[in-house]
């Protein structure tokens, strides 16, 4: 489905409920496009925005009305740590990405008295599809190894256990949240400072 019109999250939400309401949403779809600011076009934000925000809310409105009928819900809506840490020559990605989990927080005040709860999964460095090309250098790997405390790139897995834990019943009273989900790489900054006598 086309995700980024009101009609594909219509059609999708029609055909996905024909055998029930679905209770579970998770908005993991997006993409990525490389731009700096100055050479940026309008039809290229425009087209990731469409995507990876406004998606989420389509998607969120196309399948809430039957979560908000049954009286309860959950909404998982994939964000990036470069929501928070911006990632340059990435055009609208980080923008696009910080709005998601605002939406996600906006979400879980309006509809969470119609019990429906909305989160936010913030993944760091994975390897997915999208991603597979930055690791085909094995030195390149390394690199970005070495600068995540767990010394490990994500997988699909990681992101799917966290998502899994906000979409279920032990997740009840979880609400409005957000969880990085990187390996610790989003507190290393302060260790990049140099600090002469406290290096370790």
């Amino acid at each position: 489905a086309d995700l980024s019109t009101a009609g594909g999250t219509d059609a999708l939400a029609s055909f996905a409920t024909g055998n029930g309401p679905v209770d579970i949403l998770v908005n993991n779809a997006g993409m990525f496009t490389v731009n700096e600011f100055f050479d940026i076009t309008d039809a290229d934000w425009q087209a990731m925005l469409q995507v990876n925000l406004s998606g989420c809310l389509l998607s969120a409105q196309a399948f809430g009305a039957q979560m908000v009928a049954k009286g309860r819900g959950a909404l998982v809506h994939v964000a990036s740590i470069s929501a928070s840490q911006p990632q340059p020559f990435s055009g609208a990605y980080s923008a696009g990405k910080a709005a998601v989990a605002m939406l996600s927080r906006q979400l879980a005040f309006e509809w969470g008295p119609s019990g429906i709860r909305s989160n936010t999964v913030s993944p760091g460095l994975v390897l997915t599809p999208l991603s597979q090309d930055f690791y085909a250098d094995p030195s390149v790997r390394r690199a970005r190894e070495a600068i995540v405390p767990l010394r490990r790139i994500g997988t699909a897995e990681d992101m799917a256990d966290a998502a899994l834990f906000l979409a279920s019943d032990r997740a009840g009273y979880v609400n409005g949240q957000e969880i990085v989900v990187d390996g610790g790489l989003a507190q290393t900054i302060m260790g990049r400072v140099p600090r002469p006598g406290y290096d370790g």
